[in-house]
């Protein structure tokens, strides 16, 4: 891969591809288009995958996101295809605008159109009126993280994220009391560990001192590293001290298109036909258990904190 592909909403930088493959010390010539082809070529050994033919673009950020070590790659690439098998009920073949469109009023999801200097995407979450969710949308908004991931998984280049949990409208008491831990697992699960989500800081503005519970949900969820960049931000207006205005919506200080319009425009993506044909190839991209070998299933994913059942295979 020579460039990276453009896209409807998401902008590079010109350099991104280049600078981001120094980082990891695979700009000399020809030395990425190797790392893939020995990614591509441990592929097509595994029995147990049912899907073998990713993109060029996809093994490259797979490599990315696990800082040029093919190994990583390799155990990421694993793990995706076999959550696809284990949890089955996050995936699915869904129209986001149509299926989850009541949600889509209570939660606003999007990534912004620019990156930071520094190569990342941030992402906004900002939270309406959470009483109103149902424990049954909980489980649609995590498809919908799920979908979106897919989408910069093909789309995007770079080196990681910043989210942003906007509270500022909403009662987060509404999530706390809400929110299941276990399926809130899962999901972290499925989008750092088998997406390759590189966390660099988590924002979360609110006013509440229930935040206080959150946060701690959220630290017994994830790795200390990431829960030690969890930031607690009292106003919309604070964020600016860590995100370049430039970037930011209109409505939070910025100079970018509104929340609201980039919702849309990322409901618009995400439901294209383009897109739900890719979700139903890469749904498809799962495991069969009787092909892979015992002992490597219990070493990799067994133990792994209660997130995972274990496969009983005759």
């Amino acid at each position: 891969m020579d460039t990276i592909p453009k896209d409807r909403i998401l902008e590079s930088k010109p350099d991104a591809l280049s600078v981001i493959r120094k980082q990891y010390n695979l700009d000399k010539p020809g030395q990425m288009k190797e790392a893939v082809s020995i990614l591509r070529d441990w592929v097509q050994q595994q029995e147990h995958f049912k899907k073998k033919d990713f993109s060029t673009h996809y093994y490259e950020t797979s490599i990315i996101t696990c800082k040029g070590s093919i190994e990583r790659a390799k155990s990421q690439l694993d793990k995706i295809c076999t959550m696809r098998t284990l949890l089955p009920q996050f995936f699915g073949d869904y129209n986001v605008k149509a299926d989850f469109e009541s949600l889509n009023e209570l939660v606003y999801l999007f990534p912004l159109p620019k990156l930071t200097d520094d190569y990342y995407r941030v992402v906004i979450a900002k939270y309406f009126d959470i009483s109103k969710i149902k424990s049954s949308q909980f489980m649609h908004y995590y498809r919908k993280n799920i979908i979106l991931g897919e989408y910069l998984k093909a789309h995007d280049y770079l080196a990681g994220f910043i989210l942003i949990l906007d509270f500022s409208e909403s009662n987060i008491m509404d999530l706390v009391t809400n929110v299941n831990p276990v399926e809130l697992k899962e999901a972290l699960s499925i989008l750092i560990q088998g997406y390759g989500m590189r966390i660099k800081g988590i924002y979360i503005i609110s006013e509440s001192k229930v935040v206080i519970s959150f946060v701690a949900i959220l630290k017994q969820i994830l790795s200390a590293k990431v829960a030690n960049r969890i930031n607690v931000l009292k106003s919309v207006e604070k964020i600016h001290e860590y995100i370049p205005k430039e970037i930011l919506p209109r409505d939070y200080g910025g100079e970018e298109r509104c929340s609201k319009g980039l919702r849309n425009e990322w409901l618009d993506a995400l439901s294209s036909e383009e897109h739900m044909k890719y979700m139903r190839e890469m749904n498809a991209a799962s495991t069969d258990e009787t092909f892979r070998r015992k002992d490597s299933f219990n070493e990799h994913y067994a133990g792994m904190s209660g997130t995972f059942r274990v496969l009983r295979v005759d």
